[in-house]
Protein backbone atom coordinates (compact mmCIF):
# COMPACT_ATOMS: atom_id res chain seq x y z
CA UNK A 1 0.00 0.00 0.00
CA UNK A 2 1.53 3.53 -0.97
CA UNK A 3 1.84 5.57 2.00
CA UNK A 4 3.99 8.53 3.74
CA UNK A 5 6.63 7.59 6.25
CA UNK A 6 5.74 8.01 9.96
CA UNK A 7 4.94 11.69 11.09
CA UNK A 8 8.77 13.30 11.71
CA UNK A 9 9.90 14.23 14.73
CA UNK A 10 12.11 16.82 14.08
CA UNK A 11 10.92 19.96 16.18
CA UNK A 12 11.69 22.14 13.24
CA UNK A 13 9.40 20.27 11.02
CA UNK A 14 7.04 19.61 13.57
CA UNK A 15 6.63 23.44 14.47
CA UNK A 16 6.28 24.04 10.83
CA UNK A 17 3.24 21.95 10.28
CA UNK A 18 1.35 23.50 13.29
CA UNK A 19 2.09 27.20 11.56
CA UNK A 20 0.66 25.67 8.28
CA UNK A 21 -2.17 24.71 10.44
CA UNK A 22 -2.54 27.87 12.42
CA UNK A 23 -2.63 29.77 9.06
CA UNK A 24 -4.98 26.85 7.24
CA UNK A 25 -7.84 27.37 10.47
CA UNK A 26 -6.98 31.26 10.88
CA UNK A 27 -8.48 31.16 6.85
CA UNK A 28 -10.49 28.61 6.67
CA UNK A 29 -13.82 29.43 9.19
CA UNK A 30 -16.43 27.55 7.24
CA UNK A 31 -16.51 23.60 6.79
CA UNK A 32 -15.62 22.27 3.02
CA UNK A 33 -13.83 24.27 0.35
CA UNK A 34 -13.02 27.93 1.21
CA UNK A 35 -12.21 29.66 -1.75
CA UNK A 36 -9.38 32.47 -1.87
CA UNK A 37 -7.87 35.24 -3.74
CA UNK A 38 -5.22 33.60 -4.79
CA UNK A 39 -5.90 31.79 -8.47
CA UNK A 40 -6.13 27.79 -8.12
CA UNK A 41 -5.59 28.25 -3.74
CA UNK A 42 -8.31 26.65 -1.53
CA UNK A 43 -8.31 25.84 2.11
CA UNK A 44 -10.53 23.09 3.66
CA UNK A 45 -11.51 22.13 7.18
CA UNK A 46 -13.33 18.76 8.34
CA UNK A 47 -14.50 18.36 11.77
CA UNK A 48 -15.39 14.67 10.91
CA UNK A 49 -14.67 11.03 9.42
CA UNK A 50 -16.72 10.46 6.74
CA UNK A 51 -17.84 7.48 4.73
CA UNK A 52 -16.21 6.66 1.70
CA UNK A 53 -17.05 8.94 -1.60
CA UNK A 54 -16.18 9.31 -5.04
CA UNK A 55 -14.23 12.30 -6.11
CA UNK A 56 -12.19 13.50 -9.13
CA UNK A 57 -8.63 14.85 -8.66
CA UNK A 58 -7.50 17.43 -11.24
CA UNK A 59 -3.68 18.01 -11.36
CA UNK A 60 -3.02 19.55 -7.68
CA UNK A 61 -1.02 19.81 -4.87
CA UNK A 62 -2.97 19.22 -1.58
CA UNK A 63 -0.82 19.24 1.41
CA UNK A 64 -2.75 18.22 4.60
CA UNK A 65 -1.63 19.82 7.60
CA UNK A 66 -3.76 17.59 10.22
CA UNK A 67 -6.47 14.98 10.52
CA UNK A 68 -6.10 11.87 8.25
CA UNK A 69 -7.39 10.77 4.83
CA UNK A 70 -7.61 7.58 2.68
CA UNK A 71 -7.66 7.24 -1.01
CA UNK A 72 -8.26 4.42 -3.22
CA UNK A 73 -7.13 4.77 -6.72
CA UNK A 74 -8.29 1.47 -8.80
CA UNK A 75 -7.08 -0.84 -5.70
CA UNK A 76 -4.12 1.16 -4.66
CA UNK A 77 -4.42 2.85 -1.37
CA UNK A 78 -2.94 6.31 -0.05
CA UNK A 79 -2.65 7.63 3.47
CA UNK A 80 -2.46 10.99 4.16
CA UNK A 81 -2.02 12.97 7.33
CA UNK A 82 -0.37 16.00 9.06
CA UNK A 83 2.96 14.66 7.51
CA UNK A 84 1.92 14.14 4.07
CA UNK A 85 1.37 15.96 0.41
CA UNK A 86 -1.02 14.64 -2.27
CA UNK A 87 0.46 15.22 -6.05
CA UNK A 88 -2.31 14.82 -8.82
CA UNK A 89 -0.51 14.83 -12.31
CA UNK A 90 -3.62 14.24 -14.04
CA UNK A 91 -7.43 14.62 -14.01
CA UNK A 92 -8.55 10.84 -11.62
CA UNK A 93 -11.05 9.29 -10.25
CA UNK A 94 -10.72 7.98 -7.01
CA UNK A 95 -12.11 7.10 -3.68
CA UNK A 96 -11.65 8.73 -0.87
CA UNK A 97 -12.52 9.02 2.93
CA UNK A 98 -11.58 11.29 6.09
CA UNK A 99 -10.71 8.67 8.34
CA UNK A 100 -9.49 11.21 11.61
CA UNK A 101 -11.20 14.98 12.04
CA UNK A 102 -13.05 16.32 14.97
CA UNK A 103 -13.84 19.46 16.41
CA UNK A 104 -11.31 19.97 18.42
CA UNK A 105 -8.34 18.93 15.86
CA UNK A 106 -10.02 19.69 12.43
CA UNK A 107 -9.00 18.09 9.27
CA UNK A 108 -6.94 21.01 7.57
CA UNK A 109 -5.15 21.21 4.32
CA UNK A 110 -4.27 23.56 1.13
CA UNK A 111 -5.08 22.72 -2.16
CA UNK A 112 -3.41 24.32 -5.21
CA UNK A 113 -4.07 23.85 -8.83
CA UNK A 114 -1.18 23.19 -10.95
CA UNK A 115 -0.24 25.62 -13.52
CA UNK A 116 1.69 24.10 -16.18
CA UNK A 117 3.36 26.81 -17.64
CA UNK A 118 4.97 27.56 -13.94
CA UNK A 119 6.16 24.21 -13.70
CA UNK A 120 7.71 23.95 -17.51
CA UNK A 121 9.62 27.49 -16.76
CA UNK A 122 10.89 25.47 -13.48
CA UNK A 123 11.80 22.61 -15.66
CA UNK A 124 13.75 24.46 -18.11
CA UNK A 125 15.79 25.54 -15.74
CA UNK A 126 19.52 23.85 -16.21
CA UNK A 127 19.91 23.92 -11.84
CA UNK A 128 16.62 21.96 -11.26
CA UNK A 129 18.15 18.52 -10.96
CA UNK A 130 16.79 15.54 -12.34
CA UNK A 131 14.90 13.09 -10.67
CA UNK A 132 15.63 9.34 -10.22
CA UNK A 133 13.25 7.00 -12.19
CA UNK A 134 10.43 4.77 -10.47
CA UNK A 135 8.65 2.42 -11.13
CA UNK A 136 5.29 4.19 -9.97
CA UNK A 137 3.79 5.22 -12.55
CA UNK A 138 0.29 6.30 -11.27
CA UNK A 139 -1.44 9.54 -11.20
CA UNK A 140 -1.04 9.70 -7.51
CA UNK A 141 1.70 10.34 -5.54
CA UNK A 142 1.55 10.54 -1.92
CA UNK A 143 5.06 12.23 -0.08
CA UNK A 144 6.20 13.35 3.38
CA UNK A 145 6.28 17.19 3.53
CA UNK A 146 9.41 18.76 3.90
CA UNK A 147 10.92 21.98 5.87
CA UNK A 148 11.43 24.45 2.20
CA UNK A 149 7.73 23.08 1.17
CA UNK A 150 6.17 23.96 4.11
CA UNK A 151 7.46 27.35 4.67
CA UNK A 152 6.59 28.06 0.84
CA UNK A 153 3.11 26.65 1.17
CA UNK A 154 3.04 28.91 4.68
CA UNK A 155 3.61 32.12 2.54
CA UNK A 156 1.39 31.44 0.12
CA UNK A 157 -1.60 31.82 2.60
CA UNK A 158 0.26 34.52 4.67
CA UNK A 159 -0.47 36.77 1.18
CA UNK A 160 -4.16 36.50 2.06
CA UNK A 161 -3.49 39.21 5.03
CA UNK A 162 -1.93 41.62 1.85
CA UNK A 163 -4.41 40.80 -1.10
CA UNK A 164 -2.22 44.25 -2.77
CA UNK A 165 0.48 41.25 -3.09
CA UNK A 166 -0.98 38.45 -4.57
CA UNK A 167 -0.51 39.66 -7.98
CA UNK A 168 2.85 39.87 -7.61
CA UNK A 169 4.07 37.53 -5.27
CA UNK A 170 1.56 34.64 -5.90
CA UNK A 171 3.32 33.74 -8.90
CA UNK A 172 7.15 33.59 -7.58
CA UNK A 173 5.74 31.55 -4.63
CA UNK A 174 3.95 28.78 -6.74
CA UNK A 175 7.42 28.79 -8.51
CA UNK A 176 8.78 27.97 -5.55
CA UNK A 177 6.23 25.19 -4.75
CA UNK A 178 6.96 23.93 -7.83
CA UNK A 179 10.79 23.91 -7.31
CA UNK A 180 9.84 22.00 -3.74
CA UNK A 181 7.86 19.13 -5.15
CA UNK A 182 10.73 18.43 -8.06
CA UNK A 183 13.32 18.32 -5.40
CA UNK A 184 11.48 15.18 -3.58
CA UNK A 185 10.89 11.45 -4.64
CA UNK A 186 7.75 12.50 -6.34
CA UNK A 187 9.57 14.85 -8.56
CA UNK A 188 9.54 12.22 -11.51
CA UNK A 189 5.37 11.97 -11.67
CA UNK A 190 5.72 15.56 -11.90
CA UNK A 191 8.06 16.23 -14.75
CA UNK A 192 6.83 13.46 -16.98
CA UNK A 193 3.57 15.14 -16.71
CA UNK A 194 4.76 18.41 -17.66
CA UNK A 195 7.08 17.34 -20.22
CA UNK A 196 5.78 17.71 -23.84
CA UNK A 197 6.00 14.67 -25.73
CA UNK A 198 6.91 12.50 -22.73
CA UNK A 199 3.98 9.24 -22.89
CA UNK A 200 2.36 10.15 -19.59
CA UNK A 201 2.28 14.25 -21.19
CA UNK A 202 0.63 12.39 -24.75
CA UNK A 203 -1.95 10.42 -22.39
CA UNK A 204 -2.82 13.73 -20.73
CA UNK A 205 -3.93 15.15 -23.69
CA UNK A 206 -6.18 11.94 -24.25
CA UNK A 207 -7.37 12.57 -20.64
CA UNK A 208 -8.43 16.09 -21.03
CA UNK A 209 -10.01 14.98 -24.34
CA UNK A 210 -12.41 12.81 -22.67
CA UNK A 211 -13.74 15.22 -20.06
CA UNK A 212 -14.53 17.99 -22.43
CA UNK A 213 -15.82 15.33 -24.52
CA UNK A 214 -17.55 12.28 -22.27
CA UNK A 215 -20.76 12.60 -23.53
CA UNK A 216 -19.51 11.82 -27.48
CA UNK A 217 -18.95 8.24 -28.68
CA UNK A 218 -15.69 7.00 -28.16
CA UNK A 219 -13.51 5.90 -30.86
CA UNK A 220 -10.25 4.67 -30.01
CA UNK A 221 -8.22 5.38 -33.09
CA UNK A 222 -9.68 9.37 -32.78
CA UNK A 223 -8.24 9.49 -29.27
CA UNK A 224 -5.13 8.05 -30.38
CA UNK A 225 -4.43 10.35 -32.72
CA UNK A 226 -5.43 12.71 -30.24
CA UNK A 227 -2.76 11.38 -27.90
CA UNK A 228 -0.09 11.20 -30.75
CA UNK A 229 0.42 7.24 -30.07
CA UNK A 230 -0.80 4.05 -31.09
CA UNK A 231 -4.06 2.73 -30.13
CA UNK A 232 -2.06 -0.31 -27.90
CA UNK A 233 0.44 2.12 -26.33
CA UNK A 234 -2.68 4.65 -25.22
CA UNK A 235 -4.22 1.69 -23.42
CA UNK A 236 -1.71 0.45 -21.76
CA UNK A 237 0.02 4.02 -20.97
CA UNK A 238 -3.72 4.94 -20.27
CA UNK A 239 -4.36 2.12 -17.77
CA UNK A 240 -0.71 2.44 -15.90
CA UNK A 241 -1.74 6.23 -15.16
CA UNK A 242 -5.87 5.36 -13.78
CA UNK A 243 -5.48 1.86 -13.19
CA UNK A 244 -8.75 1.73 -15.82
CA UNK A 245 -9.34 1.86 -19.80
CA UNK A 246 -10.39 4.95 -21.74
CA UNK A 247 -14.01 3.66 -22.10
CA UNK A 248 -13.97 3.20 -17.91
CA UNK A 249 -13.32 5.87 -17.69
CA UNK A 250 -15.33 7.78 -20.02
CA UNK A 251 -18.39 6.18 -18.53
CA UNK A 252 -17.12 7.66 -14.72
CA UNK A 253 -17.32 10.92 -16.41
CA UNK A 254 -20.63 10.24 -17.41
CA UNK A 255 -21.89 8.76 -14.50
CA UNK A 256 -20.36 11.56 -12.02
CA UNK A 257 -21.70 14.16 -14.38
CA UNK A 258 -25.77 12.85 -14.81
CA UNK A 259 -25.06 12.67 -10.78
CA UNK A 260 -24.14 16.22 -10.59
CA UNK A 261 -27.04 17.38 -12.70
CA UNK A 262 -29.82 15.23 -11.53
CA UNK A 263 -28.88 16.97 -7.78
CA UNK A 264 -27.83 20.59 -8.55
CA UNK A 265 -30.17 21.37 -11.32
CA UNK A 266 -33.23 18.69 -10.78
CA UNK A 267 -33.81 17.11 -13.98
CA UNK A 268 -34.94 13.28 -13.81
CA UNK A 269 -32.63 10.16 -14.45
CA UNK A 270 -33.50 9.24 -18.43
CA UNK A 271 -32.78 13.29 -19.32
CA UNK A 272 -29.49 12.83 -16.96
CA UNK A 273 -28.96 10.27 -19.43
CA UNK A 274 -29.40 11.29 -22.53
CA UNK A 275 -27.54 14.58 -21.67
CA UNK A 276 -24.27 12.30 -20.74
CA UNK A 277 -24.15 10.15 -23.99
CA UNK A 278 -26.17 7.04 -22.83
CA UNK A 279 -28.34 6.09 -25.69
CA UNK A 280 -29.95 3.23 -23.53
CA UNK A 281 -31.86 4.63 -19.83
CA UNK A 282 -31.68 1.03 -18.73
CA UNK A 283 -28.59 0.73 -19.00
CA UNK A 284 -27.58 4.01 -17.67
CA UNK A 285 -29.51 2.49 -14.35
CA UNK A 286 -27.71 -0.45 -14.22
CA UNK A 287 -24.38 1.26 -14.78
CA UNK A 288 -25.43 3.68 -12.01
CA UNK A 289 -26.69 1.25 -9.51
CA UNK A 290 -23.60 -1.09 -9.45
CA UNK A 291 -21.33 2.89 -9.62
CA UNK A 292 -23.10 4.29 -7.02
CA UNK A 293 -24.64 1.60 -4.88
CA UNK A 294 -28.16 2.31 -5.64
CA UNK A 295 -30.39 3.72 -8.31
CA UNK A 296 -30.44 7.06 -9.29
CA UNK A 297 -33.50 8.76 -7.99
CA UNK A 298 -33.02 6.75 -4.49
CA UNK A 299 -29.25 7.94 -4.36
CA UNK A 300 -30.18 11.42 -5.30
CA UNK A 301 -32.85 11.89 -2.08
CA UNK A 302 -30.06 10.44 -0.12
CA UNK A 303 -27.66 13.20 -0.89
CA UNK A 304 -30.44 15.59 -0.64
CA UNK A 305 -31.34 13.83 2.62
CA UNK A 306 -28.01 14.52 3.93
CA UNK A 307 -27.40 10.65 4.36
CA UNK A 308 -24.42 10.40 1.92
CA UNK A 309 -21.76 12.67 1.29
CA UNK A 310 -22.07 15.44 -1.30
CA UNK A 311 -20.72 15.00 -4.17
CA UNK A 312 -17.55 17.63 -4.11
CA UNK A 313 -16.94 16.66 -0.88
CA UNK A 314 -12.69 17.14 -0.53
Amino acid sequence: MPRTSKTSTDPVLSELRKELAFKIARHAQSLGENPTAVPGLALYRRTEPTACYRATYEPSLTVFAQGRKRINLGGNEYLCDGSSFLLSSIDVPVESQIVEASEQIPMLSMFLRLDMPTLREVLSREDVPEPEASIECRGLAVGETTAGLLGACARLIELLETPEDIPFLSHLIQREIAYRILRTPQAERLRAIATRGDLSHRTARAIAWLRANYAKPLHMEELATIARMGVSTLHHQFRALTTMSPLQYQKQLRLQSARQRMLMDGIDATSAAYEVGYESVSQFNREYSRFFGQPPMRDIRALRDGKAVAINAA
